[in-house]
């Protein structure tokens, strides 16, 4: 199952997608892969999620699905009225929310502007036409909550549909060119309105800590997690009935449902993950490094604490050190046929509340490209000897090792150059850690590079396909001011990682049979 899984997937990756039949009211968030990912890539590029029992994947699932937006998106009732999914094009086939491969996951995080308080709500997806199988909770909203929702997205082209001006949404560049298998409601709004209560002394980001390797635990803007599609997809989870049926993850529908529970597996129930850079730190990167991620009340779930994108980007906003990862300009979710888009990587950061492009976040690639081959790799390397006998998002790799994969993919598929890629290839000169057999540690006599160096811009799961015309100063491809903005061919294909974890976290194997991603969460991740 997990074999023909990553082949699907890797199929998907080699589609050179278009949006077709558009109409004003729908966001196309394409992944736009063109071109052919490297067998590496592909592999990473697989999405993280369990398998339903009752929606066994198809051979080659259509990787192109719609969400309809419900009425008053941004209220306590349209959060608790399902989205549904539906097939772009039925006669590629149908889409269904409990196939790991075209699981669509939305995700909202609320602001109290009086009080400063934040809170998470995982608004539900089920398949059109059809009910939960536990109706969603009602949220209770504080007055004039502010409410933002991100999207993310397990197969290839995501499209937004219905009611998508209410919540302010937005899926791409102002022409309609999709990101990929991103999208935000009303996020810049909240991103102002939670700086302004952190301004106000409100609202308090708790400090990242200490990892285990000395150094500041690792958030969405740290060399040392990102990839080529950084800051996509969301920590949503949801329940999947032997019907193919949906419900929010909470304790009380996962013992209603059976979860996990050997005596009732007639009527058990499976978990849907949505791979990302945020699923890969919260699920697997903290728990091996001894962090504990922010969490905010669950909405859905009295008691419960849970992780968002949300919470991750104002974390990483307020304390990751120079240099900074923020998405640049070779992001296949901002690129459009392998060229580079200001105002689609403008409106991308206003979406995970980082800076437009400027003279202090240039977004050049090719900066980009060295930190991550230098910076990332050597954080990497560092934290080998907590990483190697850890967990990931590949089942029977430890994490380490699918680290090291997802960053050379990465640089792949950002088109670095070859001087970048020459960089990660250099031998690792750590020494060996005398308390730890056959892992290392970092070498005390070596420059730290994350201690200095230039501010930088940011990154996905692009493809590895001939780039186009290359400017000869930085070896990246140019702008063009007349692409297609119909077609998100050039995204890459995010990298899926992690679960989402709550107050305490620890690694969580992947479930058996489930497909492991990493693109951009790295793969699946993005890894």
């Amino acid at each position: 199952m997990p074999h023909r899984s990553r082949r699907s997937r890797a199929d998907q990756r080699r589609t050179h997608h278009r949006s077709r039949g558009r109409s004003r009211r729908v966001l196309a968030l394409s992944l736009g892969l063109g071109g052919t990912l490297s067998a590496g890539a592909a592999l990473l590029g697989v999405s993280f999620a369990a398998t339903a029992p009752s929606a066994q994947p198809l051979a080659q699932p259509d990787p192109n699905c719609t969400l309809t937006v419900p009425a008053n998106p941004l209220t306590a009732q349209g959060l608790a009225t399902p989205y549904q999914l539906t097939a772009t094009d039925p006669a590629k086939g149908p889409c269904h929310e409990a196939d790991p491969n075209q699981s669509a996951f939305v995700q909202a995080t609320v602001l109290d502007p009086a009080t400063g308080a934040l809170s998470v709500y995982n608004p539900l997806v089920v398949d059109r036409g059809t009910t939960p199988a536990v109706a969603a909770v009602v949220p209770a909203l504080p007055a004039n909550a502010v409410v933002g929702i991100w999207f993310g997205f397990n197969g290839g082209v995501l499209s937004l549909r219905g009611h998508t001006a209410d919540g302010s949404c937005v899926g791409g560049a102002a022409q309609g060119a999709p990101f990929g298998q991103f999208a935000y409601c009303n996020a810049p709004a909240f991103f102002t309105a939670a700086n302004t209560a952190e301004q106000a002394g409100k609202l308090t980001v708790p400090p990242l800590g200490t990892a285990k390797d000395g150094k500041p635990c690792l958030t969405t803007r740290d060399f040392g997690l990102v990839d080529q599609d950084q800051s996509d997809n969301v920590t949503t989870e949801y329940l999947a009935d032997a019907r193919g049926r949906t419900a929010q993850k909470t304790a009380k529908n996962s013992a209603a449902l059976g979860h996990n529970h050997p005596r009732t597996m007639r009527n058990a129930s499976t978990t849907l993950l949505n791979g990302s850079d945020n699923l890969l730190l919260v699920n697997f990167e903290d728990p091996a490094l001894g962090c504990t991620p922010w969490t905010a009340p669950d909405l859905a779930d009295p008691g419960a604490s849970v992780t968002s994108l949300a919470l991750n980007e104002l974390q990483a906003a307020k304390f990751q050190a120079s240099p900074v990862a923020l998405v640049p300009l070779n992001d296949p979710m901002v690129t459009e046929n392998n060229k580079q888009n200001r105002d689609k990587t403008n409106r991308y950061r206003a979406g995970v509340d980082q800076p437009p492009l400027g003279a202090g976040a240039t977004g050049d690639p090719k900066t980009y490209c060295t930190q991550l081959a230098t910076l990332g790799a050597r954080r990497i390397r560092l934290d080998r000897r907590f990483t190697v006998g850890a967990a990931s998002p590949q089942a029977g790799q430890n994490l380490f090792d699918f680290l090291t994969q997802r960053l050379a993919a990465s640089l792949t598929n950002l088109n670095c150059p070859a001087a970048a890629r020459a960089a990660l290839a250099a031998p690792d000169t750590t020494a060996p850690d005398p308390t730890a057999t056959g892992t290392t540690a970092p070498d005390p006599t070596a420059t730290d590079p994350t201690a200095t160096g230039p501010a930088a811009p940011g990154a996905g799961t692009p493809q590895v396909a001939t780039p186009g015309a290359a400017d000869p100063a930085t070896g990246m491809p140019t702008t063009d001011p007349t692409t297609d903005p119909t077609t998100g061919a050039t995204s890459a294909a995010p990298t899926a990682i992690g679960t989402a974890a709550s107050a305490t976290v620890a690694p969580t194997p992947p479930t058996a049979g489930a497909p492991t991603g990493g693109a951009s969460a790295g793969a699946t991740p993005s890894p």
